[in-house]
């Protein structure tokens, strides 16, 4: 009997990955390809396809694809569409899922990237005996999860949980979405890495980062830096760890989820970000949600996340089905 497994694919601006996946979370093989995107949709299928026929050369024998799930930017999961999608350049509306079922003849459900992440956290991750938390990507862009009674909250429209573009600031920093003040030109790479040098332009202390240009300076170093005593790094990450606590507050006054599950680079700075997070989420937390909300690291540290979230996916779907 072969051995039932889903493929995973994670569609970036910049890489595609991709895996297949059991119903356990381990991953038999994984590649990744360019994404390309400039060179529009139908291209970038043909060459995805022959990626994944050569990856899976040596499972086939033993194992069958019994679905694909697609993180994507911007991907609706009620119409498995892909709508306006930032740094892909693909038009309007894609219907993606539709296409790749029918190269494929099986399955294929999409949703958008962060929704993915905390349907892996759910099913692979720390979430496993959770029915309410949240679950936030803090990457170029600020993604965020939300699951309320068990289920991925969608919407009306199937676009439900972007805490990235809710408002800190309404004369604040421009937005790559048009707006100003949006969360995630604070709390994200993008955000800290312009917190960094708005702190080096007004404050004189000695920095590493001083020397590194703009273009250059990326989260990872800016946490290393933290991690080596920066005093200009661990500024920038209290302040960006103040602004989140801050939303983070009204998050859990909408959804009084049982956890908060952050993930990604900017994690690894510990508690330099985690405890402005929580001492500044406490303080502004309504008072029945005081001290009942945990905030969590991602359970999938270290694994291929966006391969397990869109996996994940698909063995929900296929799960469902079995019921």
């Amino acid at each position: 009997m072969k051995i039932p497994l889903t493929l995973g694919i994670d569609i970036g601006g910049t890489f595609t990955k991709f895996g297949f996946t059991d119903h356990d979370g381990n991953i038999l093989e994984e590649a990744s390809l360019p994404t390309n995107a400039k060179d529009g949709v139908d291209a970038f299928l043909l060459r995805l396809y022959d990626t994944v026929a050569k990856a899976f050369e040596g499972l086939k024998d033993h194992a069958e694809l019994k679905a694909v799930g697609i993180g994507v930017p911007n991907g609706n999961y009620y119409k498995g569409t892909v709508e306006n999608p930032p740094n892909l350049g693909w038009g309007k509306i894609t219907p993606l899922a539709e296409l790749v079922s029918k190269h494929y003849q099986i399955p294929t459900f999409l949703t958008n990237d962060a929704n993915a992440a905390a349907l892996g956290e759910k099913k692979f991750g720390v979430a496993k005996n959770m029915k309410d938390f949240v679950v936030i990507t803090l990457g170029t862009g600020l993604g965020s999860g939300i699951v309320v009674n068990g289920e991925l909250v969608y919407g009306a429209d199937g676009f439900a949980g972007e805490l990235g573009h809710v408002n800190v600031n309404p004369n604040g920093r421009v937005c790559g979405c048009g707006k100003k003040g949006c969360l995630e030109t604070y709390a994200s790479a993008t955000g800290i890495k312009r917190t960094v040098f708005k702190f080096m332009a007004d404050k004189i202390e000695p920095s590493e980062l001083r020397d590194i240009p703009y273009n250059q300076l990326t989260g990872n170093m800016i946490t290393e830096a933290a991690l080596r005593g920066d005093p200009v790094a661990i500024a920038a990450f209290e302040y960006t760890g103040r602004i989140l606590g801050m939303k983070l507050a009204d998050t859990v006054a909408h959804l009084s989820p049982e956890a908060i599950i952050l993930f990604g680079g900017l994690t690894k700075a510990g508690a330099y970000l985690f405890d402005p997070i929580h001492k500044h989420m406490e303080e502004n937390m309504f008072g029945i949600f005081k001290n009942k909300v945990k905030l969590l690291t991602s359970g999938l540290e270290g694994k291929n996340v966006a391969v397990l979230g869109s996996s994940a996916l698909a063995w929900q779907e296929l799960d469902r089905k079995k019921m």
